[in-house]
Parts: C-alpha cells; sequence; structure tokens
C-alpha cells in the first residue's frame, strides 16, 4: 500500500502554523483571538516533534515579537504622518497604543512560528514526515 504525500508550502505552513517539520500537526490547539486565550500542543500530533526542545526555549520568542511590535509601530507612526500630517502626539499615541493591544495575540502567535520555522538551527522540513502513517 503506498502512502500519499501532503504537500504544503513552507510559506503556507508558517501561515497556518503548522509543525515546521512534517507541516501536518497544528502547534496551537486554540485560535488566534479566542477568550481563553492561545494554548499550544506540547508535542506534534502527526510526527511527535516536542514543540519546546529545551527549557525555557519560547523565551526566545519575546525577541521576535518585540521586533514585530516595533516594526508595526514605526510603520504605523509613518502611515499616521503621511495620511493626517498631524503633529499631535495624542493621535500617535492613542492609535499606536490600541493597535499593539489589538496585535498582541498576532505577535505572540506568530514569534512562535517565526522562532520555530526560521530561527532555530537544526529544525528542518523533513518531507518523509509529512507522508500518511499506513494503516
Amino acid at each position: 500500500m503506498k502512502t500519499t504525500e501532503y504537500k504544503l508550502t513552507p510559506w503556507s505552513a508558517f501561515v497556518h502554523a503548522k509543525c515546521p517539520r512534517c507541516r501536518r500537526g497544528d502547534l496551537f490547539m486554540t485560535g488566534m483571538y479566542q477568550f481563553k486565550g492561545q494554548e499550544m500542543h506540547k508535542t506534534c500530533s502527526h510526527c511527535g516533534l516536542v514543540y519546546e526542545r529545551e527549557p525555557g526555549y519560547f523565551y526566545v520568542a519575546m525577541f521576535a515579537s518585540y521586533a514585530l511590535n516595533v516594526a508595526e509601530m514605526v510603520t504605523l507612526a509613518v502611515a499616521i504622518s503621511v495620511l493626517t500630517g498631524s503633529s499631535n502626539p495624542w493621535l500617535y499615541v492613542t492609535i499606536i497604543l490600541s493597535s499593539a493591544v489589538l496585535l498582541s495575540p498576532f505577535n505572540y502567535r506568530y514569534s512562535r512560528v517565526m522562532l520555530m520555522h526560521w530561527l532555530t538551527p537544526g529544525l528542518h522540513y523533513h518531507p518523509e514526515m509529512s507522508e500518511d502513517k499506513a494503516k
């Protein structure tokens, strides 16, 4: 019996928060904007990869989250300046801080996904791991 290969592009696996090794298992149990918060799986449901590779592994994701936050804030500040031409600091503070709060679940999720997909040496896609398991 031949197993079928599951094809998912690297970008699609990143956007859908899939396992970096097999691109099949989900990284998160819950959606991004749910009241009960975001919760990660401990291991991949398809290939068994342990997501927290060492104690404190996801502390590094805080740096990626910080970089995302700074990029969003600078982009918003430039957009506000270009679109409104205002020099009122309260306009900038209100829009930038409210967007930082609204985008915090996005930053939390994708800083962890970014860490696992792009910033972890030795963690790569293995096509043989993405195949369906023989029954």
